[in-house]
């Protein structure tokens, strides 16, 4: 095996698939918590902060679920 096919993963390269994860783990965790908060504080609807939240979790899921798959 050669470096440049050590460093590639699934097509990307280690650095490219570790902030991918890092991107869906940031929208699983912080989606329905703090993008909702943030924007509560900012007298947005109950219902659309929540709406929000839903969506953003949802995202991240199906990102996490594309990247474990794409292994």
């Amino acid at each position: 095996m050669t470096e440049t096919e050590e460093m590639e993963v699934g097509g990307y390269s280690k650095l490219t698939r570790i902030s991918m994860i890092i991107i869906s783990m940031l929208l699983i965790f912080g989606g329905p918590t703090y993008v909702p908060y943030f924007m509560s504080k900012a007298s947005i609807d109950a219902t659309v902060t929540t709406g929000v939240g839903a969506l953003l979790f949802i995202v991240g899921i199906v990102f996490m679920i594309y990247l474990v798959n794409r292994k």
